[in-house]
Parts: C-alpha cells; structure tokens; sequence
C-alpha cells in the first residue's frame, strides 16, 4: 500500500474538521455529555448505596469504555459517509487509489478522533468526579485495544453495508451501539441475561472486557485467556469487515452501483 494515497484521504478527512466547527464539535460534546450525566448519577448512588460501596469505576467506568468504542466505530463511520454525503466516489476510485488504502485512510482518521474523544472522558471523569482508568491497572491497555479493534470492524462492515445498500440506509447505522450494548453486559454480568442473549453476548468482544473490568472492581481474579478469546474474536471480526468491505466495492463497480450512487439508492 502507497503511504502517500493513505496520508491524503485522511489529509481531506483533516481539511473537512478543520472548515467546519460543526464537524468538530461531535467528537466531544457527545462524550461530555454522557460524562456529566453518569458522573453525577453515579455520585448520587453512592450517596444511597452502602458505605465502601463505589459506583463510580462500574458504572462511570462502564460509561467511558463504551463511549471509546462508540467514538471509534463512528469515527470510521463519519468518514465514509462524508464521501456519501458529497457524492464522491467516483471522484476517489477513478484514482489510482485501492480499497486498501481507502478503508486505511478511515481507520487513520478514527484513530485520531477517537484519542480526542478519548482525552475529553480522562480530563472530565478525573478533573470532576475523580475517576482514573489506571485504577483497570496493566489491563487498561489490553481494553483499550479489544473495544478499539471491534470499533473499527463494526465502522468497516457497517460502511460497506452502507455502501451495498445505498446512502437511504444510512440510518441502520447511528443505532448499532445502542443495540449491541444490552448483549454486551456492559452494566451488568452476562450472567443477568437469558441464555439465549449470553450467547450473542460471548460472540461480542466488548462483553470480555467489561466482565474483566467488573472482576478487578471487585477485587475479584480476571482469567487473561478470557480477555485474550476477546482479542482473537476482534481480530478475526476486523478481517472479516476488511474482506465484506472488499467484496462489496467489487459487486458495487461490477455492477455499475458505484456510478448510479445516489440518496434514492437503497437496494
């Protein structure tokens, strides 16, 4: 792959935030909000709550995991879909650039969204509730990591199902973390759920992560090969995204989708 094609999608990405505050805003204002919200319900529970008992690295904590994850998917997402919303496809790939290149140049500008997201929820969750991530200790990495790499997959395979479907259905899309998050006991054990939605729940990294975050909360042991299943499903998620986003592109210009892409496209 041509680093230079990689640098420029992400160059355009960089010079479309940069002409539009309303582009910027939503990289943080969202993740605010859900900070002072969960911060001060989590304050008031403990004000309820038995005296030792913190909610605040379970539910906060819990709140600020998710949110990275969310961060990331749509930081994928939003890229992709600036190139819907222009109608420039045909533009991109009449170059010499690849899908490749293209889906490495979103994954790029996700990145770089996302640690913005992701230093707004620290400043906040310390400055204001006095919350830390270093309290997951040596596992806050591994984390990170799980939730990032199947951000980028559901932000890869949910453009390419856009992509396949047409800008219409670009609604399927903002819902996705809501609906994923009650299967990936992200407040709660996968214990609490039916056996049906457990699981759902074990095919979704992101339920390892929390069921680890909520054992070292507790002070309770954490089995590194459970955390580790969770790493191997995300790889294998975000390979499979990588070769549906593919397969797509090629039935889209095989079939002439690409060039008759418009908001009138859903099938």
């Amino acid at each position: 792959m041509n680093r230079r094609r990689i640098a420029g999608v992400v160059l355009r990405q960089y010079y479309l935030l940069r002409s539009s505050p309303t582009r910027i805003l939503p990289t943080f204002a969202w993740v605010a909000v859900d900070v002072v919200l969960w911060g001060f319900i989590t304050r008031y529970l403990n004000s309820l709550g038995t005296p030792g008992v913190n909610f605040v690295p379970t539910l906060l904590g819990a709140v600020l995991l998710w949110d990275f994850f969310t961060r990331v998917m749509q930081g994928v997402t939003t890229a992709f879909f600036e190139d819907v919303w222009s109608r420039n496809f045909l533009n991109i790939f009449a170059t010499p650039l690849t899908i490749g290149e293209y889906v490495s140049g979103l994954v790029l500008t996700s990145v770089a969204t996302s640690v913005i997201g992701l230093a707004v929820m620290l400043l906040l969750a310390t400055g204001v509730f006095g919350f830390s991530f270093f309290i997951y200790g040596a596992l806050l990495l591994p984390f990170l990591l799980v939730l990032f790499l199947f951000g980028i997959a559901l932000g890869v395979f949910a453009s390419a199902m856009v992509l396949r479907l047409g800008p219409a259905s670009e609604w399927l899309v903002w819902p996705i973390p809501a609906l994923l998050s009650p299967f990936a006991g992200v407040f709660y054990p996968l214990a609490t759920l039916p056996a049906w939605m457990q699981w759902i729940g074990h095919l979704l990294p992101p339920s390892y992560v929390f069921e680890g975050m909520r054992a070292i909360v507790a002070g309770q042991g954490f089995s590194p090969a459970l955390l580790a299943a969770g790493l191997a499903l995300a790889v294998v998620q975000i390979l499979a995204a990588g070769w549906c986003f593919a397969a797509v592109h090629r039935h889209a210009v095989r079939s002439g989708l690409l060039a008759r892409y418009s908001a009138e496209s859903v099938s």
